[in-house]
């Protein structure tokens, strides 16, 4: 395990926050949720039939101990949870319906961790980006003055510790979708110990080219400076003059950031994604992610492709995020 994760597995264990998980007959998440209770990390609830979770927990040979188990058809405070979805959906649905959403496991996980039974949620191991993350904007919402999740990675080698976003959720960025992004992903690198030096990057520095792209990122820079960050930023930027001194130096000299950015503000859901794997792949950087931003409590989405390391990851990330 990295040095990161375990500073954040001891800052987590501080606090021992409970998460939990949707998926919770998945031999993937049981096992991650078993180290993470044995290990006195976090709380896992797990979501599911209790007969199902337990078997399958002996089948590939975990102890369960005393973990919570919640089947949401036999979970008491049912009627409780359906009246504040139908609360929180302001209209959307009744109150029939709302029984018959909250039998999914993801909506169900959700009520918990809107309603304060858990601090935060981990899922995907067995549904989709979209059926993680729907609930989550339906019911817990993203925070004030920001419209959109984004998605970041945490980009690690040795003592180096970068932010790379949006490089998961958004295609196609506006301007104000970046400024949002920044300031976003200004806490993100906070949560995880890094120093925010934001730069919004483009293919122009500073004028040095001029097209609508570019003049989306101009934008977004003005858009954040309005929002009063309390962080060194700049904008439009290339990588080089935003990474580089020596470039800084001859293409902004200008720039606060003086070629020491840290956490990359990347124009389009392309350019970003692209961006990580590069430096993944070809730098040697382990990309921890991604990790949604900009919702008023923490929900993170697995690959369906994930072992139970990723799980136990991306748990740790998530209880961090609601410390």
């Amino acid at each position: 395990m990295s040095d990161l994760f375990k500073e954040l597995k001891d800052k987590v264990q501080q606090q021992n926050p409970t998460i939990v998980f949707p998926e919770g007959t998945d031999e993937r998440i049981l096992a991650a949720a078993v180290r993470l209770a044995e290990e006195n990390v976090l709380k896992p609830i797990l979501v599911g039939d209790k007969e199902e979770i337990t078997s399958r927990a002996k089948e590939i040979g975990v102890s369960l101990g005393d973990m919570e188990l919640i089947d949401p058809k036999q979970y008491a405070e049912f009627d409780s949870l359906v009246a504040s979805f139908v609360e929180r959906r302001k209209g959307k649905a009744t109150e029939e319906q709302a029984r018959q959403i909250l039998t999914d496991e993801n909506y169900f996980g959700t009520m918990l961790v809107y309603t304060g039974k858990a601090h935060g949620l981990v899922s995907g191991a067995a549904h989709s980006t979209a059926d993680t993350v729907r609930p989550a904007l339906q019911i817990i919402k993203t925070k004030e003055g920001i419209k959109k999740t984004s998605g970041a990675f945490i980009m690690v080698k040795g003592e180096e510790k970068y932010v790379f976003a949006d490089c998961a959720i958004n295609i196609a960025p506006s301007s104000a979708d970046l400024a949002e992004s920044a300031l976003v992903s200004a806490h993100t690198a906070r949560v995880f110990g890094i120093d925010p030096k934001v730069a919004l990057l483009s293919f122009s520095t500073k004028g040095s080219a001029k097209s609508a792209e570019t003049e989306k990122v101009v934008e977004a820079t003005e858009l954040l400076s309005g929002m009063n960050p309390d962080f060194p930023f700049d904008g439009e930027l290339q990588f080089d003059a935003a990474f580089v001194s020596s470039v800084a130096q001859k293409k902004a000299p200008d720039s606060p950031l003086k070629g020491e950015a840290n956490v990359f503000i990347f124009p389009g859901l392309e350019t970003g994604n692209i961006g990580y794997k590069m430096v993944q792949r070809l730098g040697g950087f382990e990309a921890i992610g991604p990790i949604l931003q900009g919702l008023n409590m923490p929900v993170n989405d697995l690959s369906r492709g994930c072992n139970e390391e990723d799980v136990y990851k991306l748990a740790l990330i998530t209880a961090m995020q609601a410390l």
